[in-house]
């Protein structure tokens, strides 16, 4: 009888094609064709170091098979197969509980701090993914490049709209696109596509049309960041995507959200905001965003933020270098608004997203256990239930 085995999958309805597992990998087990991002089981050693660095949770899947599937399958795979039933030992087993003591032991610790694997909403718009790649991109013009924070601010921050000119470019809130930077790399290969948050929402930056935002970040050493940021107007630029099938706006306008995020992670809630406004206007209290940065001067939207009532969205704002402030991060603003957030945790109609830098989640946790354990809830049970619901979403870089 053929030996049942063990292999890891990425699941390429969830995949945003980042990259990053294929970079982390020691093996070089993780590769990538113009379409899918996939795991050749020849190479790999379950190491687990790709989990951690996953913003979906997308490479945390698992089969059981007689045969692995192949390199070449995956490739063209646009869902994940179901599992086979394989008789082992007089049953039939799921990769997970095939795991030995000592893989879940690893899988544990690979776990600890990740987002986990999510769900969408359940009333969300299905989302169109991966209709252009890197074999057919499609090309955006640059309608606007501008500068967000202050001229004198460490942080220069960009908002670019891109012009479809007509292409058909569907992208839904809390997706994001994929800028290949031109050139090629130390080793002469072109340069992957980097992936950024779309910050409009789905009717276009301007109702109507089709243009899509970016909030962008220069980074000193910033392949892409810096080629994006120094867009100018009437430049051409390839875009992949859209990705994302996770990350998505609920429909329902009685859901209650809320926002949590760092920097340019308030791209996606930029676009959840517009969305809901353009929708329901008169809407109340259904929305609220703790959004942290190091000072004023470096939160990006500042300014448009503080004109949308307070009755349509609750701000709170977290800043860690402002002079003659105590330094205060978000996890601090989610604990001050602890009676707003222990009512979302009981609203089987709460969604929370968390999008930001990585450092972020594990701080946003401990507030969150609190909180809940002040309510007499367990919060690693909660969490998961409300992934399952498609109510806990977490992407973090």
């Amino acid at each position: 009888m053929t030996q049942a085995q063990k292999q890891h999958l990425i699941d390429p309805e969830i995949c945003i094609r980042c990259y990053t597992c294929e970079m982390t990998c020691p093996e070089e087990a993780i590769v990538h064709d113009d379409v899918n991002v996939v795991v050749d089981a020849s190479k790999c050693n379950f190491c687990m170091d790709c989990i951690p660095v996953c913003p979906t949770g997308s490479i945390d899947e698992w089969r059981i098979v007689t045969e692995p599937h192949s390199v070449e399958d995956q490739f063209s795979w646009e869902e994940m197969p179901v599992q086979a039933d394989i008789a082992e030992g007089g049953e039939a087993e799921s990769g997970l509980e095939a795991l030995d003591d000592a893989m879940a032991e690893l899988l544990a610790k690979a776990h600890a701090g990740a987002g986990g694997k999510a769900k969408a909403p359940a009333s969300a718009s299905k989302p169109t993914i991966n209709m252009y790649n890197l074999g057919k991109p499609a090309t955006a013009r640059v309608q606007g490049n501008y500068r967000l924070t202050e001229a004198d601010s460490d942080a220069d921050v960009r908002h670019i709209i891109l012009d479809m000119a007509g292409l058909p470019f569907p992208v839904l809130e809390g997706q994001s696109v994929g800028i290949i930077p031109p050139g090629t790399d130390d080793n002469g290969h072109p340069h992957l596509p980097r992936l950024y948050s779309v910050s409009s929402p789905r009717d276009g930056e301007r109702p109507g049309y089709l243009n899509i935002s970016l909030t962008v970040k220069r980074e000193p050493e910033g392949i892409c960041s810096n080629y994006v940021c120094d867009l100018a107007a009437g430049d051409d630029v390839q875009l992949t995507g859209p990705f994302g099938s996770t990350f998505l706006l609920p429909s329902d306008p009685q859901a209650d959200i809320l926002m949590i995020c760092t920097g340019t992670g308030s791209a996606p809630f930029r676009g959840f905001t517009m969305r809901r406004q353009r929708v329901s206007p008169q809407d109340q209290d259904h929305m609220t965003l703790v959004f942290g940065a190091r000072r004023p001067a470096e939160l990006p939207y500042f300014g448009p933020l503080k004109k949308i009532p307070d009755s349509f969205m609750a701000k709170h704002f977290a800043f860690s270098r402002q002079e003659d402030a105590p330094k205060q991060y978000v996890q601090d603003r989610l604990r001050e608004e602890v009676g707003r957030v222990a009512k979302l945790l009981q609203n089987p109609n709460g969604y929370i997203y968390i999008c930001g830098l990585k450092a972020m989640e594990q701080g946003v946790e401990e507030a969150l256990k609190d909180i809940a354990r002040g309510i007499d809830l367990n919060w690693s049970d909660l969490r998961d239930s409300m992934r399952d619901d498609g109510r806990y979403h977490v992407e973090t870089y």
